[in-house]
């Protein structure tokens, strides 16, 4: 697992397209999130081969959070838990240091996701709390489901030097 390089854009646009139910970015997008937003993104690897991606970033508006925006695993490393390490990984990176709380939105019908973060949470010691962020109608004019913010609490973590 490390940081993305901008030369991940492309593997990281085919892995998440091939990833549903993700919405798919633009390659601009993930070219931007794979060098703008690298130390808190992650891209796990084997054999060369991207197998793992999480974009996050910490939202100006609430700097105390870490936002994971996606995470995808390639059908031939799914059932290992990289999912899980990935999350893992990012939570322990220094731009995460000072984050008290780990947000992200999932749709009700993503019940991988729900699993996801609720054993992140689970071997994090922590609770996950539900509420709802970005509404079907409301923020989607009816052509998305609605997202829920999954909240987690992170522990403080020492400091790295």
């Amino acid at each position: 697992m490390r940081r993305p390089t901008a030369e991940d854009g492309p593997a990281v646009t085919a892995l998440i397209a091939a990833s549903a139910p993700l919405d798919p970015n633009s390659a601009y997008c993930n070219l931007l999130q794979c060098s703008d937003f690298a130390e808190t993104c992650v891209v796990a690897e084997r054999g060369g081969a991207i197998v793992g991606w999480i974009s996050g970033y910490r939202p100006p508006s609430h700097p105390e959070r870490i936002f994971v925006w996606q995470v995808a695993v390639a059908a031939s490393a799914r059932g290992e838990g990289l999912g899980g390490r990935m999350l893992d990984e990012l939570a322990a990176r220094p731009a995460v240091q000072g984050a008290t709380t780990l947000t992200t939105t999932i749709t009700e019908a993503n019940p991988a996701s729900w699993a996801l973060f609720g054993a992140f949470a689970r071997r994090h010691g922590a609770s996950l709390s539900k509420s709802g962020r970005f509404e079907r109608d409301a923020h989607f004019a009816g052509a998305h489901d609605t997202e829920w913010q999954a909240s987690i609490a992170l522990r403080p973590s020492a400091p790295t030097t």
